[in-house]
């Protein structure tokens, strides 16, 4: 189970990023009238179809980082994520062609070795962005299988994760509160179980903290029956966080949980990634349909890498 588990993970994660690509930035309206159906070529990166961009590459930067060193070492994960910015290592296509803001600054900081790892996110309201949100779960994976649990301790661990690019507790937050549901998918649970105890255990940890607020619709008994045009799927940590769990809560399958990340438009990249890295866990591999496995770029790499990582823990 384990390792059909995280090959469920790192694979439902790039299919949906490499699904999102072709229309990172497009405005719902437009994908309401042509939706996404399946892996694109061109569009907005022009890149081929199939290809994963940076919230891929980033995941795996960090999975073969804890794989090779069998532990969470944040010097080494940052320098993955350096050979990935300065060599285009870790790519679907030997190119790198996206990276947030907050992130590139959080590298070129980590690059000139003034900082140690967990020091160069920004701690900036306006940064948080939700590129730690989308390759947090090689850690939070990590210490479930390792601990059996993600408990204050590991909550602590995930934060500084965040904080090697984002370092706002917002982002750490949303880091947490993910990690926890994906915690409760990895033990077994059902998606609706999964995360109801998931957000449970986000109110014990984080209830009396003023941040928790900006979380607050994700305890509403009635937050997966909020209309579609109640849910945005911006670049904010907090909008991916919310549109990726409504579509998880909101489907019943891996291909309709993809197809209806990408088409909310905005960050479908992201938010198709952060919803299918917790729909691979369930669902599993086998689950998405076998073309969009076929076309997907680096499908064996990705592959070694689950394997490698699953062997680990």
């Amino acid at each position: 189970m384990k390792k059909e588990n995280l090959r469920g993970m790192i694979i439902g994660l790039a299919v949906g990023d490499a699904l999102g690509v072709p229309v990172e930035f497009e405005y719902r309206k437009n994908l309401e009238e042509n939706p996404v159906f399946g892996m694109k070529s061109f569009g907005t990166w022009n890149q081929p179809a199939g290809t994963w961009s940076d919230d891929t590459s980033l995941t795996i930067a960090a999975a073969e980082s804890i794989s090779r060193r069998k532990k969470i070492d944040f010097e080494d994960i940052m320098e993955n994520f350096l050979r990935w910015y300065e060599k285009n290592e870790f790519t679907a296509t030997d190119e790198r062609f996206d990276i947030g803001n907050t992130t590139r600054s959080a590298i070129k900081r980590y690059s000139r070795r003034l900082l140690p790892p967990t020091k160069c996110g920004s701690t900036d309201e306006n940064s948080n962005g939700n590129g730690s949100l989308m390759r947090i779960l090689p850690a939070t994976a990590y210490l479930f299988y390792k601990n059996g649990k993600i408990s204050g301790e590991e909550l602590k661990i995930i934060h500084e994760f965040s904080a090697l690019t984002h370092g706002h507790m917002i982002s750490c937050m949303a880091c947490g509160i993910y990690s926890l549901i994906a915690a409760e998918l990895l033990s077994g649970k059902n998606i609706f179980d999964a995360f109801s105890m998931g957000m449970e255990n986000a109110k014990k940890f984080y209830g009396a903290d003023e941040t928790f607020k900006k979380f607050s619709r994700l305890c509403d008994k009635n937050f997966a029956a909020l209309p579609e045009n109640f849910i945005s799927s911006s670049g904010y940590v907090v909008d991916t966080l919310e549109a990726a769990l409504w579509c998880l809560l909101n489907t019943e399958n891996f291909q309709s949980l993809a197809l209806k990340a990408v088409n909310l438009g905005g960050d479908t990249d992201t938010t198709a990634a952060v919803a299918c890295g917790l729909g691979g866990i369930y669902y599993k591999v086998e689950s998405i349909p076998k073309e969009w496995l076929k076309i997907l770029k680096r499908r064996d790499y990705l592959e070694k890498i689950a394997e490698n990582f699953a062997e680990t823990l």
